[in-house]
């Protein structure tokens, strides 16, 4: 029987606090491309500086800090600084562009912004100045926009001055003017129950809306997954996956500070630093979607490094093909990799599978029920709870369910039932063991002349073609069928097939009405920024490609 650990009502900042106490001279932070290194006794008197800083610029309990950065040093004290003020830290995701971020600062009404330079092709300082002309002629301190009513201070993560925006020097040299007495007396009022992190989901439908996480939904959240990996303080996770999503701040972040364990944190995703940290750290545990693995095994210099220190670590996102799941056990050490399945909503972790569980486990289900979250799959039409083996909707509940969406009761309301369950819009199966395979989105199923059809079924079949090394099956709007189906492939460099060898392989195997009537060979797929492939751009695409289909 597992240990039963009780949920604990801490708030990020006394989480930390009792890390610190236990393993002051441990390493908590580490960047391999820069060597930037900080023991825990150190990041938390960094923490403790910052967030005096945030105190006297004027910064209240409640007020959202919006940061807008990839995975650089700051974002993580910017975590700890903003939670021990009562602050709601707000990650923005980096692929934003200016439409996107206009609309997330209006809906969230944010109080302050923290961004770097800029990301791949987006200049974030521009876009801002574009967005709030005011920061370049009026005082700071003292912001009025028009179009952000709310939005009271800009900061720079950085060294450089920019006209209108604090800088971190500036930030650290202000922390002077706040006192012990009044930050301990800033501390001593807040619940771990409030909130203290807010993520915009992706909208792959809708407008994104703002999911509200307090201290208690992903601390908690936060141990249990790293407990699931057995982390202790001699444990060094390396994180490649983005800090603004959950994966990175909640399953990377608060599984290692819960218990003292190091974190190789990278700025992005690059399979030669990743490998390279691996190696030179000796990390014990790695993190990423299925198509990081991929691109890390397939790597022309993947053979050169060592991997003999990784044991554990997280695959989510996706479901993984079987033979990815076996190069990561055999070539990487893995041998016990775990596999998590959450929302954002969830804090984000509601499953997942153990240690030990067999291999069919880790690639045809995402485990079972954490401690204290109850799952179950519901039949869609009644809501009942369907036998072993139905598919349903999943749904979730406990401490890890979000507060809600921000100023959005009626989502909300269409998020969360009367009785507290969160239903995820993902299709489902639970076995008799508890254990639940995800079996595609609600609106990622296709419906081809009245028969449904389930992507993850046919992706897992052509997965069998040796030639294929990715693929995503997508719906393709048809005006007899409905929808018909669309295959997405990604071949391996030496391939040499075509579209028909992909049909042919087929014929014979699956129902007919299964078989891809059009097949789409590319480079890369359409991903959210943390790592999901985003299927509707796919059916989209379809339309470019197949303009006549019938």
């Amino acid at each position: 029987m597992e240990n039963q650990h009780p949920l604990r009502d801490l708030t990020l900042g006394q989480i930390l606090d009792h890390t610190v106490a236990r393993f002051p001279d441990n390493e908590a932070i580490v960047y391999v491309d820069r060597d930037f290194r900080l023991t825990y006794r150190e990041f938390s008197l960094l923490v403790d500086e910052m967030a005096r800083g945030l105190m006297a610029l004027g910064i209240q309990k409640g007020e959202k800090v919006a940061v807008w950065a990839t995975n650089i040093p700051y974002w993580v004290t910017l975590q700890f600084a903003t939670a021990k003020i009562g602050a709601v830290l707000l990650t923005v995701n980096t692929n934003y562009k200016k439409a996107e971020l206009e609309y997330l600062l209006i809906q969230s009404e944010t109080e302050n912004i923290f961004l770097i330079d800029g990301f791949q092709d987006t200049d974030y300082v521009n876009t801002l100045y574009e967005l709030v002309p005011e920061l370049k002629t009026q005082q700071r301190g003292s912001l009025s926009s028009r179009t952000f009513p709310h939005l009271k201070r800009v900061g720079f993560l950085g060294q450089e001055k920019h006209r209108g925006m604090y800088s971190i020097p500036e930030i650290k040299a202000l922390s002077v003017m706040t006192t012990h007495d009044e930050y301990l007396e800033r501390q001593n009022q807040l619940s771990p129950h409030d909130v203290v992190n807010m993520q915009y989901t992706s909208g792959t439908t809708g407008f994104p809306k703002g999911v509200m996480l307090t201290h208690y939904n992903i601390g908690n959240n936060g141990f249990f997954i790293g407990a699931n990996q057995k982390f202790t303080e001699k444990d060094r996770v390396c994180i490649p996956v983005p800090l603004f999503h959950c994966f990175g701040c909640v399953l990377g972040v608060l599984a290692a500070v819960n218990h003292g364990t190091c974190m190789v944190i990278l700025e992005g995703f690059d399979p030669l630093l990743i490998m390279a940290s691996v190696e030179q750290e000796r990390c014990t545990s790695l993190y990423g979607v299925p198509t990081m693995f991929i691109a890390i095994l397939d790597n022309p210099l993947f053979s050169k490094f060592n991997f003999s220190s990784l044991r554990t670590g997280i695959m989510a996102g996706s479901n993984c093909p079987i033979h990815v799941m076996e190069q990561v056990i055999e070539k990487m050490n893995m041998t016990d990799i775990t596999i998590i399945y959450g929302l954002t909503e969830a804090s984000p972790g509601m499953t997942g599978t153990r240690i030990g569980d067999e291999l069919r486990l880790r690639v045809e289900t995402v485990g079972r029920a954490f401690h204290h979250v109850e799952v179950k799959v519901i039949d869609i039409e009644t809501g009942e709870t369907v036998s072993p083996g139905v598919q349903g909707e999943v749904c979730c509940r406990g401490y890890n369910i979000m507060k809600g969406y921000y100023n959005n009761p009626e989502a909300t309301r269409q998020a969360i039932d009367a009785d507290g369950w969160l239903h995820s819009g993902d299709l489902g199966v639970m076995d008799d063991q508890g254990y639940l395979s995800i079996t595609g989105r609600h609106k990622d199923m296709i419906i081809r002349g009245g028969e449904n059809i389930y992507p993850r079924e046919i992706e897992e079949f052509l997965y069998r073609m040796e030639e294929i090394k990715d693929i995503q099956v997508a719906a393709v709007p048809s005006e007899k069928y409905g929808e018909e189906v669309g295959a997405f492939i990604v071949l391996k460099e030496t391939a040499d097939i075509d579209e028909s060898d992909v049909i042919d392989f087929c014929r014979g195997q699956i129902a007919r009405y299964k078989i891809p009537r059009y097949v789409h060979f590319l480079d890369a797929y359409p991903m959210t920024a943390s790592g999901k492939i985003q299927k509707f751009k796919l059916t989209e695409l379809s339309e470019e490609l197949w303009p006549d289909r019938r």
